[in-house]
């Protein structure tokens, strides 16, 4: 299934989406699914954030092809880090490029949206508190990451968490690439096989340092050919069996 929210008629709603259309549902969607009236065209709403997490955790050099490019040593545990979620935007929004910064960057990832409150749960049990998957673009400011002992400040301006546009429920992991497309060009392309920590192992670890809840979300990490962004470019983040997210990039005024 996929489920998302929508904005209708001056209304957010919780959706399935099916297709060219969506479904209202009861509830939100981390109830059971339950479809409360008929199907509206996808060309009558505007897709959101498919939802509003309390926290955004993401990973850092957690693919080995992404380490070899960089020549730097496999981590030892899960290296990770926070945005906020004021950094959220949805499909088809601007990314916008702060004054602070002379280089941002897009980082394709595949993101793990929580759905039940977990706290020191097992690998084994990690799977049961997943409601699905989405895209992600972990945008960075990369000179200030760089500068900076710590990456909040190049991980978090407005707009650096692109998420969507649906959360997609089935996915087989092992079968899932994840690619960036640059103004229609394929810039990053690789396995979750070349995963250092796989999904379940990220999962129970970051639910042994804070309360994890429902619409919580973690990047797990971004392949080879991260790449500068600039005005007027468009990127593309595609996860196989779930979808793309499409934004647009501009200056901050």
């Amino acid at each position: 299934m996929r489920l998302g929210r929508v904005l209708y008629q001056r209304k957010v709603l919780s959706v399935l989406f099916s297709e060219d259309k969506v479904y209202p549902l009861v509830g939100s969607i981390f109830d059971e699914p339950k479809v409360n009236g008929k199907g509206i065209s996808l060309l009558e709403v505007k897709i959101l954030p498919p939802v509003t997490p309390s926290k955004i955790i993401a990973l850092g050099l957690n693919y080995r092809d992404h380490a070899r490019e960089l020549n730097l040593p496999l981590p030892e545990e899960p290296l990770i880090f926070m945005k906020p979620p004021s950094a959220v935007i949805g499909p088809e929004e601007n990314i916008l490029l702060p004054p602070e910064s002379k280089r941002v960057d897009y980082e394709a990832e595949l993101a793990v949206v929580i759905g039940k409150k977990a706290r020191r749960i097992s690998p084994e049990e990690a799977m049961k508190v997943i409601l699905g998957f989405t895209c992600f673009n972990d945008v960075t400011a990369r000179d200030l990451q760089q500068k900076d002992a710590q990456w909040t400040r190049a991980k978090s301006f407005d707009t650096f968490a692109p998420i969507g546009p649906w959360v997609e429920t089935e996915l087989d992991l092992e079968k899932v690439r994840v690619r960036a497309y640059l103004n229609g060009e394929l810039r990053q392309d690789s396995s979750l096989k070349e995963l250092v920590f796989p999904v379940p192992q990220v999962v129970s670890f970051v639910s042994q340092i804070m309360t994890l809840y429902p619409g919580d979300v973690i990047a797990t990490g971004t392949p080879p050919g991260i790449g500068p962004l600039s005005p007027g470019d468009v990127i593309d983040i595609e996860i196989t069996g779930v979808g793309k997210l499409k934004n647009y990039v501009t200056k901050e005024i």
